[in-house]
């Protein structure tokens, strides 16, 4: 069960975020800041409490805030972003995470390892992260190093495809993941009660478990009807404009159970 939330509030510098689907447009503003706060009340109904982070201008996709910190309830690992232009978000989580977290147990990825919060499932004790673009064999092997002096477990898992672990894979608790594209059948994940994303509703793969209901993004009426055939409670959230920049549901918060 997750207490705590942390979010961070869209920049008007948005538009110029990364993206690897310019087709889609740039994101509106306006839209974004009505979306983000759609979203902080859908986690505010799950019973969460919420805190929301000032808007950072000089980085562009820092609302994407899940990729600077990996957030557990023994330990706080902050990243080392693998995207150049997001490298420093981290020194501004550094602070907030103190109010959560006692000093000896907040760890960090250190060069020449980089780790992306998008790149982390958590599925109970155990952690799989996601050998991608973003995150690099090095930042894998400091993640889990650091996990297991904490009594957690990690397994890696090598991407080929999918920008993030978490854009294709979604754990919803009860041993039931959501899966497309890459992952559909690998065998990492024979374990698990497989329910494969349609390819023409992939971006819906990225529905996250809060607290027994399940967040999914809104305008995909397949996923939502398999996710309410699992027996969730779901609430759909807008994300339009925050797709346009690779981004979904899981990476706009850090979701966790505070240490202190």
């Amino acid at each position: 069960m997750f207490k705590n939330v942390i979010v961070r509030t869209p920049a008007k510098s948005i538009v110029n975020g990364i993206t690897s689907a310019p087709e889609l447009g740039k994101p509106d503003y306006n839209k974004a800041l009505i979306q983000h706060e759609s979203y902080i009340q859908a986690l505010k109904n799950c019973g969460c409490q919420v805190e929301v982070l000032p808007s950072l201008e000089n980085f562009p996709d820092s609302c994407f805030v899940e990729d600077v910190a990996v957030l557990t309830e023994r330990v706080a690992i902050i990243t080392r972003p693998g995207a150049e232009t997001r490298l420093h978000e981290v020194d501004h989580i550094k602070d907030t995470l103190r109010k959560y977290y006692e000093e000896d147990c907040i760890e960090e990825i250190e060069s020449p390892g980089t780790l992306e919060g998008g790149d982390v499932m958590m599925v109970g004790n155990h952690f799989y992260v996601g050998q991608s673009d973003r995150t690099n064999e090095e930042g894998c092997k400091q993640f889990i190093d650091r996990l297991k002096k904490y009594g957690h477990e990690g397994t890696v898992v090598k991407l080929e495809e999918f920008l993030h672990l978490k854009t294709g894979v979604n754990y919803l608790e009860n041993n039931n993941l959501l899966v497309s594209g890459e992952f559909i059948d690998n065998p990492l994940f024979k374990e698990f009660n497989q329910h494969i994303i349609p390819d023409d509703e992939m971006y819906a793969a990225n529905c996250i478990w809060v607290n027994n209901t399940v967040i999914v993004p809104k305008g995909y009426p397949k996923v939502l009807s398999l996710v309410k055939s699992l027996g969730y409670k779901t609430i759909e959230v807008d994300t339009s404009e925050f797709r346009k920049l690779d981004g979904g549901l899981s990476c706009l918060s850090l979701r966790f159970e505070a240490q202190k």
